[in-house]
């Protein structure tokens, strides 16, 4: 289990099958995760001071990382 908070997993509860799925159907969908996991990685590194970045920058990754998740959320709505 990963130590980074807010992944797939702890967002979207009891949906990894169906993101799962959507991934391996939806290249667009795929590329969309593979960005949301950098973005909280980026936050993740931030908030750890492993990488210090400053609170303008920590700022629009989050905002980042929510447009993210409203994305997923849609894609799996639209696909359910």
């Amino acid at each position: 289990m990963s130590n980074t908070p807010h992944t797939l997993g702890e967002e979207f509860p009891g949906q990894l099958e169906r993101i799962h799925a959507l991934k391996a159907a939806d290249p667009r969908f795929a590329k969309v995760l593979e960005e949301y996991d950098d973005v909280n990685d980026q936050i993740h590194r931030a908030e750890t001071k492993i990488e210090p970045t400053s609170q303008d920058n920590e700022t629009d990754l989050r905002k980042r990382r929510l447009v993210l998740k409203d994305e997923i959320e849609k894609a799996l709505n639209q696909a359910a």
